[in-house]
């Protein structure tokens, strides 16, 4: 899962934010002769302020979920054995998918009365985190069948060095929106760039792709060979970058 898309050009350059402030102003005088809006006479003051958006997309490559099982029993004994049960069964299964230990963290673990006050109900769930997204799938399969009561959230988004290579890359593309803004108002002021002032950054998000699996719904590819298979389309994560550019003029 190597696609990686730039999101150049046109589509990008309108997500510029609208409104941007200069002070390379109208320079036609009023009725009472004033020039309103004229370029400062000190270079100091003469200021284009820009703020920009850039944006990159590329395929996931770490997903996220949550898995549990839970029980029910007359006793609060009874429920923490079978859940000791359930657990050890679902370990096994991440074995088996040769998922590492670091990469399953035992979550929330609770067992409470029943609010009818007939007996307990116990829920032990597990956070795994998955290296190839592609797997999330056989996955679910294998866990489900290993016991597995509910399969939560399915979060795919990106590795921590993917992610600040894109966060490079989504920044580089919102200041060159920057600059192609800042020449377009600069042209049609009749004023000639001469430098960058200052530049700040606003936000620079990942936007994961959520989806939920449901057994009775879930998408399944068919094998003659064998049982059919759960498949999950993740679709691309997106990083965003904003910034905000003084540019000088005279």
């Amino acid at each position: 899962m190597d696609r990686r898309q730039f999101l150049a050009g046109t589509a990008v350059v309108a997500a510029v934010t609208a409104g941007c402030t200069t002070r390379a102003q109208n320079d036609e005088p009023d009725a009472m002769g004033t020039v309103r809006g004229a370029a400062p006479e000190d270079p100091a003051e003469r200021e284009i302020e820009v703020s920009a958006r850039g944006e990159v997309e590329t395929e996931p490559d770490r997903a996220t979920l949550s898995v549990s099982v839970e029980a029910t029993g007359d006793s609060a004994d009874a429920v923490e054995s079978d859940l000791a049960e359930q657990a050890a069964a679902l370990r096994d299964a991440f074995d088996d998918l040769e998922i590492p230990d670091d990469d399953v963290e035992s979550g929330r673990y609770d067992v409470r009365p029943e609010r009818n006050g007939t007996g307990y109900r116990g829920r032990h769930q597990f956070r795994l985190t998955l290296r190839d997204p592609d797997r999330v799938g056989d996955v679910i399969d294998t866990i489900t069948a290993a016991g597995a009561d509910d399969v939560g959230r399915i979060n795919f988004g990106l590795t921590d060095q993917t992610r600040a290579a894109l966060r490079d890359s989504a920044l580089e593309e919102a200041l060159e929106n920057a600059d192609a803004e800042a020449r377009s108002i600069a042209a049609d002021r009749n004023v000639t760039i001469t430098g960058t002032k200052a530049v700040s950054t606003r936000n620079v998000d990942v936007v994961p792709v959520r989806a939920e699996y449901d057994a009775a719904t879930a998408e399944v590819a068919d094998d003659a060979d064998a049982s059919p298979r759960t498949e999950i389309d993740s679709g691309p994560v997106t990083v965003t970058a904003s910034v905000d550019v003084v540019y000088g003029f005279e």
